[in-house]
């Protein structure tokens, strides 16, 4: 049984194909994810050269940063996919002013970041920790992530946490472990 949730989430991604397919600027192939790829290969590669070193020494140490690195690369760029940007801004865009934390004044410019603070967050965290875990973390970075939003952290984690939340749901399985 799909519950409203889910069926909105497919139905925002539905509506929105292919109107931003994150196109590769050098080869305009659609599907590209720099900034997750980079840093799934940088990682990989890190751990992978760590690993290779201890087992075959300085030799062992180049093959496994490569090998780590296309690993992380292809790991990253999957979860850059997970999360279609576009779907989620102009989901919240439209069902903003519906939740009960917001104020009938108030615009989806306060909120947007908040809610992209959520879905990238997400992508970045939930497969190792949950919400409450990061929360902290996630507080301490507002003040960057804020783009000009009015909101307070106390405001905005509500929004953050509701775009969070809306992810894990859509995702199969529970992938942060706290049950929901």
């Amino acid at each position: 049984m799909t519950n409203t949730r889910d069926r909105d989430y497919k139905r925002v991604d539905d509506t929105t194909a292919g109107a931003d397919a994150n196109r590769d600027p050098i080869s305009g192939t659609p599907g590209a994810h720099p900034v997750g790829t980079g840093m799934g290969a940088a990682g990989g590669g890190v751990a992978g050269a760590g690993i290779g070193g201890a087992v075959g020494g300085p030799v062992g140490a180049v093959v496994g940063a490569v090998v780590g690195s296309v690993a992380g690369g292809l790991a990253g760029k999957a979860a850059g996919e997970a999360v279609n940007p576009t779907a989620e801004d102009t989901y919240w865009r439209t069902e903003y002013k519906h939740r009960p934390y917001v104020e009938a004044t108030e615009s989806y410019e306060d909120y947007g970041p908040a809610y992209r603070y959520g879905w990238e967050t997400y992508t970045r965290r939930a497969r190792t920790e949950p919400f409450d875990r990061v929360e902290g973390d996630l507080e301490r970075g507002w003040d960057k992530a804020r783009a000009g939003s009015k909101l307070s952290w106390e405001r905005a984690k509500l929004a953050t946490r509701d775009a969070w939340d809306r992810l894990e749901r859509a995702m199969p399985g529970d992938a942060d472990g706290d049950g929901r």
